[in-house]
């Protein structure tokens, strides 16, 4: 049949029945077949990849708008209201951040399921529409320092919207592209988003004091035009897949897997560590070093060094394999978390900045590379189970599933790296114990790695994923 879209593709050879689903909907999709990628296949998955890109992005700058905004709403460390009228505390200012994290975190399983349920292009529609909410919503709550505490971390609860698009984009994308090219495209995809962190951090703090003042509104109003932009430009330009319209089972079934579990713990030291700690750093600064100076101007370099890492990981996993780039980068995440402790317990804030440079460069690889791996596992195990078409689409659609999942349960590091700062500071008076910790969480999951795919006595170390 012909792949039915918006625009002409060209004509396919009929490989599956005609479902009609409407114009923007293909049903013929082989992007394995060397032919079909190269002459209909590669212009249309990269259309959806840049659009999805773009939709993406907005999410993420808007799940981490509070991250940037609390840094003008907390106190000095005399106390000292800041210029918006507001005077949070550290604690208050912690919490704040984790919890946009921690909703876009339960909020990433049900938008792995609205792939399969409404198709990718339609939920980018609906889920760019959804941004609204916390923007307007930061928009009206911040303009009152009076508002009650927890009514304010209601409304940034709301942010986590922009959490759960990464879930639902990436199982899409992952549908486009042939084995081979995943990583690199996945990659991107995530890279995007990721990117709209440090975006939105530059961007936020030029934009609250245009004009003079601080009007901290016009944070959450300046994404109001880009969410709409995102939603129209998915419905106009993006595609619904047959294939990935199925039912919900195979994401169910994805969690039979061990390594669904295993993988999410990893993704937890990855993709956890990198929101957690784009999330915690412009606090941070200013609790530590009293530095809302540098948080404000440099902060956001942290989350754009860690996105720009994330497709090299995942072109370094296709090319030297993903659970070995996977290691590297948990090395490289332990030495960075060792560098900070020191220049906490030296006072040293240079060290600090740049220890937190190379932990999120570390942490951007390890996103590349894990979520490389995953579909390379779930091709592995359709392999091992008759290797017939039928068996690897399923398989596919396991990988999919496992997709999500393992970026939901990954993405609670954003929620428990702000608050575990927030207890060590309340119970210790500093942030050491904390910093001692991810160390030897770090190390774990080096050994975790090792373990499950890198011993030559398991299936998935003799092959190499």
């Amino acid at each position: 049949m012909t792949v039915t879209d918006s625009e002409p593709t060209g004509t396919v050879a009929t490989a599956a029945p005609a479902h009609h689903h409407g114009k923007h909907w293909i049903d013929d999709w082989r992007p394995e077949d060397p032919q079909f990628w190269a002459t209909v296949g590669r212009p249309v998955a990269r259309r959806n990849l840049i659009f999805s890109i773009f939709a993406e992005h907005i999410g993420f700058s808007v799940w981490l708008l509070w991250s940037i905004v609390v840094v003008q709403m907390t106190a000095a460390a005399d106390g000292t209201p800041a210029a918006s009228g507001w005077a949070l505390t550290t604690t208050q200012a912690l919490w704040l951040v984790a919890v946009p994290s921690g909703v876009g975190a339960l909020l990433r399983l049900p938008y792995t399921f609205a792939v399969p349920v409404f198709g990718g292009r339609n939920w980018t529609v609906i889920s760019a529409l959804l941004l609204l909410i916390p923007c307007l919503g930061l928009a009206w709550a911040v303009s009152d320092p009076g508002i009650p505490f927890g009514l304010l971390l209601l409304v940034a609860a709301t942010a986590g919207f922009g959490g759960g698009n990464f879930a639902s984009s990436m199982a899409n994308i992952s549908f486009f592209y042939p084995e081979k090219e995943k990583g690199w495209a996945l990659g991107l995809n995530a890279a995007g988003g990721n990117i709209g962190v440090a975006a939105a951090q530059k961007v936020v703090p030029l934009v609250v004091v245009a004009g003079g003042g601080v009007a901290l509104s016009r944070a959450g109003l300046f994404y109001v035009p880009f969410a709409i932009a995102a939603a129209v430009c998915a419905f106009l330009f993006m595609n619904n897949l047959s294939e990935a319209k199925a039912d919900v089972k195979p994401v169910w079934q994805s969690l039979r897997h061990t390594d669904t579990w295993v993988m999410s713990l990893l993704y937890i030291g990855t993709f956890g560590s990198f929101i957690g700690y784009s999330a915690a750093f412009p606090t941070l600064l200013k609790a530590v070093f009293d530095r809302g100076d540098i948080a404000l101007t440099y902060a956001f370099l942290g989350a754009g060094i860690g996105s720009i890492a994330r497709p090299l990981g995942g072109k370094l996993a296709d090319r030297i394999g993903g659970a070995r780039i996977t290691a590297v980068s948990f090395v490289m995440l332990a030495v960075g978390a060792g560098g900070a402790l020191w220049s906490v317990q030296a006072v040293n804030m240079p060290v600090f900045f740049i220890s937190f440079m190379f932990l999120f460069v570390a942490t951007g690889i390890g996103n590349g590379s894990t979520y490389r791996m995953i579909s390379k596992i779930f091709r592995i195990k359709g392999e091992d189970a008759g290797g017939d078409p039928l068996t690897m689409l399923h398989m596919r659609r396991q990988a999919a599933g496992a997709l999500g999942i393992i970026s939901s349960v990954g993405a609670f590091g954003g929620f428990i790296v702000p608050l575990a700062y927030a207890w060590s500071k309340s119970q210790f008076g500093n942030i050491e114990p904390a910093l001692q910790f991810y160390v030897a969480f770090f190390m774990l999951l080096l050994g975790v790695t090792w373990f499950f795919y890198l011993r030559k006595s398991t299936r998935m170390g003799q092959v190499g994923v």
